[in-house]
């Protein structure tokens, strides 16, 4: 079941600096919501603020709220692992585990987690998740070979089928396709529109025309200079966004003149 995500009032902090400050957004389920600015403004630093990643890091800690259908994920009794299980991330490099097979890759969040399934049932979840991730046809041949010996494409591809399969309810993506060349960056853009349907996804892109076309709504995020908090400027359907932005911030980034 895709999940609404309700942010309010949250500052993110590395020790004691304050890299982000104030965010308020409601992310829809079932679409998808780009996050565009420029370097240094805060967007990862967000995106990994949503599955608790951030606090991974020595020092940072967040205040504010990050409410999923109702479920405060920053409450007292809230298992950051579980909630790292209920919101997959999708890095900006390709990082299948190198000495898994592709088979063991699909199947390596499900086992961290404890999940005792017959080999049949994991049969079943591999082939679904390389489906699910537009890699079954390319790889069925070759499930017992490692991960790391198919193209960067594919490989990011794998690590969203390894993320979709233990069925989080949304799906974050950290610039997936920097790493990758047109066709395949195309080939994850069209598969990030047919996951919608099952998922809520966030992703944080620099490049402008992949937030046209494939996001519903979109979030602008600048810094007002060196050292100043990154700021959630403006959020607004993506169409409005870059036809008729509220912020002339936002115009300017669109338009190229800074970031």
């Amino acid at each position: 079941m895709a999940k609404r995500i309700d942010v309010s009032d949250l500052d993110i902090y590395y020790s004691n600096f304050l890299a982000v400050q104030g965010v308020n957004i409601s992310i829809e389920p079932r679409s998808i919501t780009a996050l565009i600015g420029p370097s240094g403004c805060g967007k990862s630093s967000f995106l990994r603020s949503l599955n608790r990643m951030h606090e991974v890091i020595p020092g940072a800690r967040v205040e504010g709220k990050v409410v999923i259908d109702g479920q405060d994920l920053y409450g007292p009794d809230v298992d950051p692992v579980d909630v790292r299980r209920q919101i997959g991330m999708v890095f900006q490099r390709p990082n299948p585990f190198p000495t898994m097979s592709i088979y063991d890759n699909v199947v390596a969040g499900v086992r961290l987690n404890g999940g005792r399934l017959k080999k049949a049932q994991l049969d079943e979840l591999v082939e679904r998740s390389l489906r699910g991730a537009n890699l079954w046809n390319e790889v069925k041949d070759r499930l017992a070979r490692p991960g790391s010996g198919l193209s960067g494409g594919q490989q990011q591809r794998l690590c969203i089928a390894r993320a979709i399969a233990v069925e989080p309810e949304v799906l974050l993506m950290d610039e997936p396709c920097s790493a990758l060349d047109p066709i395949s960056t195309l080939a994850i853009e069209d598969l990030m529109t047919e996951l919608k349907e099952r998922f809520t996804i966030v992703i944080v892109t620099h490049n402008m025309q992949q937030a046209a076309r494939v996001s519903e709504s979109t979030g602008f995020f600048n810094l007002s200079g060196v050292g100043q908090p990154g700021r959630l400027v403006e959020f607004n359907p993506t169409q409005k966004i870059f036809s008729n932005p509220d912020e002339k911030a936002t115009e300017d980034y669109i338009s190229g003149r800074f970031g």
